[in-house]
């Protein structure tokens, strides 16, 4: 009998500690994950039911507030300004969840945030309800010329602060009105959603930092920081004046644009984006091209504060230059199958040269304030990468000025009255049967840098076949980059 009751004793014991071990995994390791599902109902009801702050651009545009919904579910969230930050801000959605500042900032805008809290005891101590107001770095009037200048055309626009990090403007085309997901008719969004998965143009895909592309010669302005910085070449060095260059292990060859002869000094080179001269500092580099590539943020994902965040840039892998040179002559141009970029990436590089080779770390949030206005937090800027020394950023700004400056430079479409514009512009190749991209990135003013751009036009846009980045994306870029340089200083 005493063994019966012992071994009934120890199993009664081995299932307590069974249970309260799987409580205690579910309160304290997947809490947060469990809260965060888009399946628990539990949490979604919780917050449709009690007021949410409002979302704001940094110049005063309500992106997202909340109204009435006279149903179970109280609230509803709604997007006064439509399409215009549907990948930035995101939306609510009962169905589907939290995106976008939506998600990453939910806690400060339902008021969950301790620091909302902790401001307002009394109004806690009430139940005055705690929501929280987040000040996206956004300014609206970029955001709106980034749209315009792009005129439809299926693209990106990413523009930043030099200093500090912050998202200024950050449009891609095509995009999606985010109030169809927030409406409490579950059917109705169920058929939005549908809608925007089956639409071939991808309207929910944020190509501004979800998307990958060749960045054709504006990774030119990386290739000669890393040859800068590891003495391999200065801007003197002369390069032959070539109309195509052979590669090794391999039957093919890189040509400079139109078949032209191209050469001379890096500096020229840079200037008038000789393939043949870059292709050769590819190979040139060898494996120190990847190391080079990585400061700069090639291999890694933005830290930027959106859900889903932002991907990763790819480049050769590294130690693979002795088996496959000609990827790394095609790195070199910026093409070839194993090089692919963000638009975002190319916009942290031109940041990071116009910063004295310090890439700050991208964030889309100023600041949350409580509901009085105060202010209880701001994004303060941080580094992310140092990508280059400052001799080697102040000799590659020069190089971009003169592409813009130069009559015989391929970007002096992005020039702008009174002011010193470091741009690169870049065409790249996507196959044989499809017309190139056109690129442009920028910073300005080029003596004392506050913004810096990058501008994609998915194949060549209106101009197809005949688009080159100067062309194209530059006229862009300088609309964008006026936009920026006419923000009050500090804003």
């Amino acid at each position: 009998m005493n063994r019966t009751l012992r071994r009934a004793g120890i199993a009664v014991t081995i299932l307590l500690l069974a249970v309260i071990g799987q409580l205690t995994y579910l309160q304290v390791v997947a809490a947060d994950r469990l809260a965060d599902d888009p399946r628990n109902v539990r949490r979604l009801t919780r917050d449709f039911s009690r007021p949410r702050g409002d979302i704001v651009t940094s110049d005063g545009v309500i992106v997202a507030h909340s109204v009435p919904s006279h149903d179970e579910l109280v609230y509803r969230r709604v997007y006064p300004e439509g399409p215009l930050y549907a990948q930035v801000g995101g939306y609510q959605s009962f169905v589907f969840g939290n995106t976008g500042v939506e998600a990453t900032y939910n806690d400060p805008l339902v008021g969950r945030d301790a620091r909302l809290q902790l401001r307002n005891v009394r109004d806690l101590l009430t139940g005055r309800p705690q929501t929280g107001t987040v000040v996206l770095s956004l300014s609206d009037q970029v955001q709106r010329v980034a749209r315009d200048a792009l005129a439809g055309q299926r693209g990106s626009v990413v523009a930043l602060d030099v200093a500090s990090g912050g998202v200024v403007a950050l449009y891609s085309n095509p995009t999606f009105d985010p109030n169809v997901m927030t409406s409490h008719d579950f059917a109705a969004v169920q058929g939005a959603f549908d809608l925007l998965r089956a639409d071939p143009a991808n309207p929910a895909l944020a190509r501004a930092y979800r998307e990958t592309y060749p960045p054709g010669s504006t990774f030119k302005t990386v290739t000669a920081s890393v040859a800068l910085r590891t003495g391999t070449a200065t801007p003197e060095t002369e390069f032959p004046v070539l109309t195509s260059l052979p590669l090794p292990q391999s039957t093919t060859s890189i040509s400079n644009f139109g078949r032209e002869a191209c050469g001379g000094t890096l500096f020229v080179s840079f200037t008038r984006s000789c393939n043949t001269t870059f292709a050769r500092l590819g190979l040139e580099l060898g494996d120190r091209f990847v190391p080079g590539m990585s400061r700069f943020g090639i291999g890694l994902a933005p830290p930027l504060d959106v859900r889903p965040g932002a991907v990763e840039s790819t480049g050769p892998a590294p130690g693979s230059f002795r088996q496959n040179q000609p990827a790394f002559a095609m790195a070199g141009i910026g093409q070839g199958p194993d090089l692919r970029v963000t638009p975002l990436e190319m916009a942290l590089v031109a940041a990071g040269i116009a910063n004295q080779g310090t890439i700050m770390r991208p964030h889309v949030v100023a600041e949350i304030r409580d509901y009085q206005r105060r202010v209880v937090s701001r994004t303060r800027p941080s580094r992310w990468l140092t990508a280059t020394d400052p001799a080697t950023a102040a000799e590659v700004t020069k190089m971009m000025i003169s592409v813009v400056s130069d009559p015989r430079g391929t970007g002096t479409a992005a020039r702008i009255p009174g002011v010193s514009v470091a741009g690169k512009t870049g065409t790249a190749e996507t196959g044989p049967d499809a017309n190139p991209h056109a690129w442009f990135i920028a910073f300005a003013p080029a003596e004392a840098p506050r913004f810096a751009v990058a501008v994609l036009v998915e194949h060549g846009g209106n101009r197809g076949s005949e688009a080159t980045g100067g062309r194209v994306a530059a006229p862009i870029a300088r609309a964008v980059l006026q936009a920026a340089l006419a923000l009050p200083a500090g804003s």
